[in-house]
């Protein structure tokens, strides 16, 4: 296995663990400071492979990195009429048994002097705060992402400027070929002169400043003479071209053609930087697209399982696991492209990581933080409908209530987990095809 691919996959872990660790930051921040006790901060999952105390916190990193969390005291409210600091026997019925047994639970690291740092006992816009912390700091890290992708790398885009895979022949378009064969007729851009760095500057005497220009004006002339204005190491010059009519795909749609003007020259890639305005508008567009993904999400995982159990392809849009992102991390290190492709490519993995997975969170059910975070709104409605109409403070909200619910949400989670793991190791989705 190529090494290259190996540390891909490493750094792609190590960021992701990164990203991890500063979302349970980004509730453990908020925590502390409403005064909740937070006895544990933990990156991962399993068996405790490090860690150290510092106050009444113990940090470390866990063995399966799959995820973190911080634990809070007091998540569960105690049954109305119970006292806070003293426990109970569960109930018999299976579902009020499995509640009472969480309550317990809850309440098993509650000390005496601690009623007040408790959870359940915050403010509703405390709650809400501390559940947002994890979340928002995705989004902020997949800001800053994006800001040094598109501000500090740039974006690939396709410029007016003579790529040296151009052809030199016209090959048609049913017979799907690359290469020259003999007999093949010269292209008009090479029977002109235009050669590999040549920046195509204006055609026809009309002003080319993107690829889309020059596409636009050579396909719209169809077959007949023209001249072209191009930059060739740095010398303006105008070169006489006889275009011809050749039957290219319709840019609307790919699978069909249709006769259009033909030069035969490709576009160079290069990065392009952006502005800040252009990385919230690049944000926003991809937030629209991860929602549009997230409410398909039960679709999207009838096509992995057939990706996984049926050999179909799997779906770019398609949700991917933690193993199928670090191949792709060691996939693109291990590629041909620049290094600064690579580096763009790379920290755009990482931005759409954070912002998917803070999106996730916010899905309004538990066990995700979307859903205290509906908690903690629901009970701050309540309490306003009551100091609006002079009614008693209600209870906190309990939560406790649905957690069958959550038991049940939480269990596929776990299934899904694992057939992504499943489709990630034996049909992952691939970068380079």
């Amino acid at each position: 296995m190529d090494w290259l691919y190996v540390a891909g996959i490493g750094i792609f872990f190590v960021g992701l663990m990164a990203s991890i660790a500063l979302h349970e930051l980004g509730h453990l921040v908020p925590a502390k400071r409403f005064g909740i006790r937070v006895p544990q901060y933990m990156v991962g999952f399993g068996p405790t492979a490090w860690s150290f105390r510092r106050g009444e916190t113990e940090y470390g990193i866990k063995w399966i990195p799959l995820g973190g969390y911080i634990r809070m005291i007091g998540m569960l409210p105690p049954r109305p009429g119970d006292d806070p600091t003293r426990l109970r026997g569960s109930s018999t019925g299976p579902f009020q048994g499995l509640i009472d047994s969480a309550r317990q639970a809850a309440l098993e690291e509650v000390r005496p002097g601690d009623e007040d740092r408790v959870f359940y006992r915050k403010k509703w816009w405390q709650k809400v705060i501390v559940m947002s912390g994890g979340p928002l700091m995705n989004f902020v890290l997949a800001f800053v992402f994006f800001s040094i992708l598109l501000v500090g790398i740039g974006l690939p885009v396709s410029a007016p400027i003579v790529s040296p895979q151009t052809n030199t022949c016209v090959i048609p378009v049913a017979e799907k070929r690359a290469d020259c064969r003999p007999g093949d007729r010269p292209t008009p851009a090479a029977k002109a002169g235009l050669k590999p760095g040549d920046r195509l500057v204006s055609f026809g005497g009309q002003k080319i400043a993107t690829w889309a220009d020059a596409t636009r004006l050579i396909r719209s002339h169809g077959a007949g003479p023209v001249q072209i204005g191009i930059v060739r190491d740095g010398r303006p010059m105008t070169l006489q071209a006889t275009l011809i009519a050749e039957d290219r795909p319709r840019l609307d749609d790919p699978k069909r053609t249709e006769k259009v003007g033909f030069l035969g020259v490709m576009p160079t890639e290069v990065m392009q930087k952006q502005s800040m305005g252009q990385v919230v508008g690049y944000m926003g567009e991809l937030t629209g697209r991860v929602a549009v993904s997230l409410v398909r999400l039960p679709e999207k995982m009838v096509g992995v399982w057939n990706a996984a159990f049926s050999g179909a392809e799997r779906d770019p849009e398609g949700p991917v696991g933690v193993v199928g992102a670090g191949r792709m991390g060691g996939e693109i290190l291990a590629s041909d492209l620049p290094p600064e492709q690579k580096l763009g490519i790379f920290i755009n993995l990482l931005a759409g990581f954070n912002l998917a997975i803070g999106m996730f969170n916010l899905i309004p059910l538990l066990p995700l933080d979307g859903g205290h975070i509906a908690g903690g709104l629901w009970e701050g409605l309540k309490r306003g409908y009551a100091k609006v109409m002079r009614r008693p403070e209600p209870a906190h909200v309990d939560i406790a209530k649905v957690l069958p619910l959550t038991y049940a949400l939480a269990i596929m989670m776990i299934i899904m987990a694992g057939l992504l793991l499943y489709a990630d190791l034996f049909n992952p989705l691939r970068l380079t095809g």
